[in-house]
């Protein structure tokens, strides 16, 4: 149950004679109604308030559900003077001092005035409606909101909303929780007129079926949900604490489940499958091979991991290494104009959505001879964005269509074949990923991190088969993360 619906349903109780309940002594709503009445009459006949036309008597047709006996179904119009003239008041008449009070001043559904002003802060053009210190202040406009209060002072308000009095000193409190409970909401709002702006009439309201019970027993009503309220709202902050916690749950579990797998906490480790340094040593030696026939250039040596880089602990047979001693090459894109014909497609950084290329959007471009090797594209290379709003995003090159290059804005990184490019992919959606990438990036209007950064993270290596074991235990798991988001 919504702490909305809880609320609902106490007020649907509270106007059936539910919430509390009924004391013979308190005496009944036939005689309440008798004395407003008589207390109208006397208004009458003072010249205080103007005869109106007598309303419908009531059938049995029109009554919703059953009050106790005490109790008296009345006509809201024969209770209040909702329809009678209200005073108005010029802008040339009005002082700075007064508070003027607009719908836009009242929060909905709870009715708190969230906005206090003066006519001398505002800007007031046309005829304001005047309202006195206890007067009830109902909306007529958009009644859904439930912008209803009661006047804590006197005032000036828009036309849209309606200031009225109670006679026989009925509950005003008890009146407004009447025309906020979910019965009579709803019927107010089936009937509204206006599309865009929809408005109560005045006949509605006047017209409109309320449960009176006696005077005593609205006073315990109110009071009654007033000692509910706090509970209410201990109930309301723990279900939007739930609610929160249920929208970033599958989110967080993401984050948590990669965290594990690169902690070396998601699957256990096998001593037969080796270790991170030799596999690590095992790069190294590829790397001077490479070096020595001149497929890729010697780089200068990085800097060694100190103590305090390594954020947490990490297996024994595991190794904390730099992304640049296990990459062959990270190297920048090519800038050229986007071609809807050209040489060769060139991806971009808006071609990548959603971990794939849309291949169908991907631009050509021309490129010469001599240029085209060095920016190839390889299944296996990670696309890394290097600016803007997706600056850190990253793509694994997995099938290309046909043959392409990668343009500027985008870093091409490619490593070790003796690595599992899908592990190098989980890295780079982890936590410590972006942390790092965080601590690097350039803070300007289009935020921009370069190679170095890239170069100089530093990550867990685990032997090349627990990696392996790691992406078929994320690939069973991060799934799930994916259709528990499904499900909010």
């Amino acid at each position: 149950m919504t702490p909305q619906e809880l609320k609902n349903g106490i007020l649907q109780l509270a106007i059936q004679g539910k919430l509390v309940e009924q004391r013979p002594e308190e005496g009944t709503a036939e005689e309440l109604y008798r004395q407003i009445q008589q207390e109208k009459q006397a208004l009458i006949k003072a010249g205080k308030i103007k005869k109106e036309k007598p309303l419908p008597e009531i059938t049995d047709d029109e009554i919703p559900f059953e009050i106790p006996e005490s109790w008296k179904w009345v006509r809201f119009g024969d209770c209040t003077n909702y329809a009678q003239a209200k005073e108005k008041m010029s802008p040339i008449d009005l002082t700075d001092s007064i508070w003027s009070l607009d719908l836009e001043d009242i929060e909905k559904d709870t009715g708190k005035i969230i906005n206090y002003n003066t006519a001398g802060t505002r800007k007031i053009s046309g005829e304001k409606v005047v309202f006195k210190k206890g007067q009830i202040l109902y909306s007529k406009l958009r009644p859904y909101l439930k912008k209803i209060l009661i006047a804590p002072d006197d005032g000036i308000c828009s036309p849209e909303l309606v200031p009225f009095s109670v006679y026989g000193n009925l509950d005003t409190q008890y009146i407004v929780s009447v025309l906020k409970a979910p019965h009579i909401d709803f019927l107010i709002n089936s009937v509204t007129y206006g599309v865009k702006m929809p408005r109560v009439g005045t006949d509605t309201m006047i017209n409109l079926l309320i449960p009176l019970p006696p005077l005593a027993e609205q006073k315990r009503i109110v009071a009654k949900i007033e000692e509910l309220l706090p509970y209410i709202d201990r109930y309301e902050k723990a279900w939007n604490r739930l609610e929160d916690f249920n929208k970033r749950f599958p989110a967080d579990m993401q984050k948590s489940i990669l965290q594990l797998a690169i902690q070396g906490k998601l699957v256990e480790q096998r001593p037969e499958e080796g270790t991170g340094d030799e596999l690590y040593q095992q790069i190294q030696q590829e790397k001077q091979a490479l070096i020595k026939a001149g497929k890729i250039k010697k780089e200068k040596p990085l800097p060694e991991i100190t103590e305090d880089e390594i954020p947490f602990e990490i297996p024994e047979s595991w190794k904390w290494v730099r992304w640049g001693n296990l990459s062959e090459s990270i190297q920048y894109g090519y800038n050229a104009p986007a071609l809807q014909q050209g040489r060769i497609k060139m991806v971009r950084i808006s071609d990548i959505q959603n971990n794939r290329v849309l291949w169908s959007t991907v631009p050509y471009c021309e490129i010469s001879e001599n240029e085209i090797n060095a920016y190839l594209l390889k299944p296996n290379d990670i696309l890394f964005a290097r600016t803007g709003g997706t600056v850190g995003k990253s793509f694994l090159v997995k099938e290309i269509p046909e043959e392409s290059v990668y343009a500027g804005y985008l870093i091409r990184t490619r490593y070790s074949s003796l690595l599992c490019p899908q592990y190098m992919k989980y890295f780079m959606e982890s936590i410590l990923y972006w942390e790092q990438l965080r601590n690097g990036t350039i803070a300007t209007a289009q935020p921009n991190c370069n190679g170095q950064t890239l170069s100089k993270m530093i990550l867990p290596l685990p032997p090349l088969a627990e990696q392996k074991r790691i992406v078929a235990k994320l690939e069973e798991l991060l799934p799930l993360c994916e259709k528990m988001k499904g499900i909010e």
